[in-house]
Parts: structure tokens; sequence; C-alpha cells
């Protein structure tokens, strides 16, 4: 359960302090070290001839300055040093020494305070010991450099591994956050380009769904308006029409039970999709493609003479002509070459009904090119009242796109339509 800002801005800790724990701690010290500078102020009143009441005052003010050993620490350890002749302030040159060692001032600033709080201390020991007992200089020197050592390094040393090892800690958590947000990131990636294929086979779908069902259902349409206009005056011929428009029919059934075999057909291992997701993720949108089209059993080039042969059967004047020696082209690219050549014949029986049609396909080197042109329109358009949605173009422009190949549609100039594409060869 999560707390509104106002809350947490209530509940936060006050001032420099980043948690409430902190400001407990640092108070407690700060208590202790007044109250130690306080009951040494009194000696110190004593020997500098001034009131009680101020010696304990001064010392109780230098004691609470402790509280600031994390806001300030080197103004925390300067006053160890000044008081260090009063000989007062033991909690205070301890923990204000920890603290400047552990936070991210300079190391030479470090290292020069403590070499100060060092050498006062050692001065302010000498002379003490020194003046109260009768001993050997040599002997007063290392008792007085021990205790300077024993309250200046260990302190410094404890400081320096403490704020080496919260830097750490503070960057170990920030590479945690960098790598949780490049997870986010690349999961975010992830699911545009899982959405992206979807869509994307989607089309794919909906283009072969289009081209299966219009090329037929069109021939269909066609036969079933002559089978009406012929049925009384020539029954051979109507009897003929109606074989081809149930042929027709089955062809478009067994065509479409295929793709929806594909689409109902047991999705791959996972191990299989996430490596087949990867890959499509880095060859790109032509792969896809070229990947999805090639795993079906589609059309070939060798299948265009039966699809000219059923425009023909329908009564359109149909001419194909054919350039050079074909070859066995990869799968994609002869299903998109026969598909632009369906689609086109389609668009002919939907919008040229009595034109003549010449369907030319080239084969060069490196690779094949159709046309399909149709000249002017010798009867009235949509005569048999074939709807068009006017995705034919776009989705013949999609399957020669996709393969990196050029589509060209327009009218020419004796008022027919023309339908070009050329295909690279992989």
């Amino acid at each position: 359960m999560t707390s509104t800002g106002e809350e947490q801005g209530r509940a936060g800790p006050p001032l420099w302090w980043a948690r409430r724990r902190d400001v407990v701690v640092d108070g407690a010290l700060a208590a202790v070290s007044t109250a130690e500078c306080a009951w040494e102020g009194v000696r110190f009143a004593d020997e500098a001839g001034i009131p009680v009441a101020a010696g304990v005052l001064f010392g109780a003010v230098v004691g609470a300055t402790l509280l600031l050993r994390r806001r300030w620490p080197i103004a925390v350890v300067l006053v160890g040093i000044a008081v260090a002749p009063a000989e007062m302030g033991f909690l205070l040159s301890v923990a204000g020494m920890y603290s400047l060692a552990s936070s991210d001032v300079p190391r030479r600033i470090i290292a020069g305070l403590a070499s100060t709080s060092l050498v006062a201390t050692f001065v302010v020991m000498y002379l003490k010991t020194r003046g109260d007992v009768e001993a050997d200089p040599a002997l007063v020197v290392a008792l007085s450099g021990f205790v300077a050592v024993a309250l200046t390094v260990p302190p410094m040393l404890l400081g320096l591994y403490m704020g080496a090892r919260r830097r750490l800690m503070e960057s170990l958590q920030e590479r945690a956050d960098s790598l949780e947000r490049e997870l986010s990131l690349l999961a975010d990636r992830a699911e545009e380009r899982a959405e992206w294929a979807r869509t994307e086979e989607r089309t794919r779908i909906a283009r072969e769904m289009h081209d299966v069902v219009a090329h037929r259902v069109s021939l269909m349409v066609v036969h079933a308006a002559a089978l009406e206009a012929v049925v009384t005056k020539d029954p051979a011929r109507a009897a003929k029409n109606a074989a081809l428009v149930g042929d027709m029919g089955r062809q478009a059934l067994t065509e479409l039970r295929e793709m929806l075999g594909v689409l109902r057909a047991a999705p791959p291992k996972p191990a299989a999709a996430a490596a087949a997701t990867a890959a499509v993720a880095q060859a790109g949108p032509v792969a896809l493609v070229a990947g999805a089209t090639a795993a079906d059993d589609g059309p070939s080039l060798e299948e265009l003479e039966a699809l000219v042969g059923q425009s023909r059967a329908a009564g359109m004047a149909v001419e194909m002509v054919v350039q050079g020696e074909g070859a066995a082209y990869a799968a994609e690219v002869e299903q998109t070459a026969y598909r632009v050549v369906q689609e086109a014949l389609t668009n002919c029986h939907k919008h040229a009904p009595g034109a003549r049609v010449v369907v030319r396909l080239a084969h060069r080197v490196g690779e094949v090119a159709m046309q399909v042109e149709n000249g002017p329109c010798e009867g009235p358009a949509d005569g048999v009242g074939l709807p068009s949605g006017g995705n034919g173009l776009v989705g013949m422009r999609e399957r020669v796109l996709g393969l990196g190949g050029v589509f060209v549609s327009g009218p020419t100039d004796a008022g027919g339509f023309r339908v070009s594409a050329v295909l690279p060869l992989p």
C-alpha cells in the first residue's frame, strides 16, 4: 500500500537526514557529546579562570556540533581540532573523523585534516603526560604517539571503508536500476515487434483470402451470368457453364481449406517460436513476407496457363506471351507472380468485360517480369454486377514491394489498363 506525496513529505526525515534512523542516531551521539563536553567544561573553566557556567555552556555548544556531522563533517573536525588544547571533545573528534572519512570529501582534504588532528592530539597528550608524570622522554613520546594514532587512524580507516562500501552499493543499485530500465525497454520493443508481426500476418492472410476468393468467385459470377443468358437458347453451352461454375466453386473451397489448415496448424514449440521471432526481428519485413509466403504450398508459374485458360473459358479474349526460358524460382517469387497475374485478370473481368487482354511473362537474368494489359472495354463496366473493394491493386503492390520488386499500374493511351511488376530473384 502506497501513500500520497503529501503524506510522504510529512513522514519523511527533516533537513539533511535521509532516514529517521539517522536522526535518532545523530541525536543520541550529540546528546552524549554535549554531556561529555559540558562535564569537561567545568575543568576547563577552573584552568582558564572563567565562570563555571561559561565553561559548561561552551562545552555544551562544542559537543552539540556533532549533530552536524553528516551535513558539515569538515566543520565538525575543525571544531574538534580547535578544542583539543582544552582537553574536551573525545567523542566529537572520533565521530567527526569517521564522518569526514566516510563522506564524499576529496581524499587530500581528509588526509590533511587527519594529519592535523593527529598532530594536535599528539601535542596535547605529550604536554599533559610530561607535566603529570616523571618518566623517560622516549616513553612519553611513544605513549603520546600511541594515543594520537588510536584516536585518529581507526575512525578514519573505518570511515574510508564504510564510504567505499556505500558508494559501491549505490553503484550496484544504479546498475540494477539501469538494467531494469533496459529490460523494460527491451520488453516494450519485443511487444512492438510482436504486434508488428501480428499485423503483418493479418495483412498477409487478408491478402491471400482476397486473392483466392475474389478470382474464383468473379469467374463463377461471369459464368453464372453467361448461364443465365443462354439457358433457354443453348442448353449445351448452359450445361458447360454450369459445370465450370461448379469447378470454380470446388477450387475455391479447396484453396480456402488449405489456407484454414495452415491457420489451424499446431503452434511451434517455444524454443522454435523464440528462434523464429528473433530471426524475423533481425531480418525485417521482407524476410517476414518471404518466409510466411514460402511456408504455404501456394501456386506456381507453371499454373499460369491453366489460370489463363479459365479466363478464356469465361469468354475473355486472353493472349499469353512468354519470353525467355523459365527456371525453378523461389516459392515466394512464383506465388507472388501468380497472384499478380490472377488479380489483374480478376480486375479485367470486373472492369473491362469484352476487352482483349495480353499477359506477358519475361524470364530475365536476375529477375522475372510480368505484365497484364487490357484494351478498351467493349461492354458495360460491371455488367455482371461484380463488387469491388478497392484492395486488388493495394494487395499486388504490397506483395511485390515486400520482395523488393517494382510495381506500376495505370491506364494506357489506348484507353485500357496496364499492370506491370518486376521481381528480383534471391
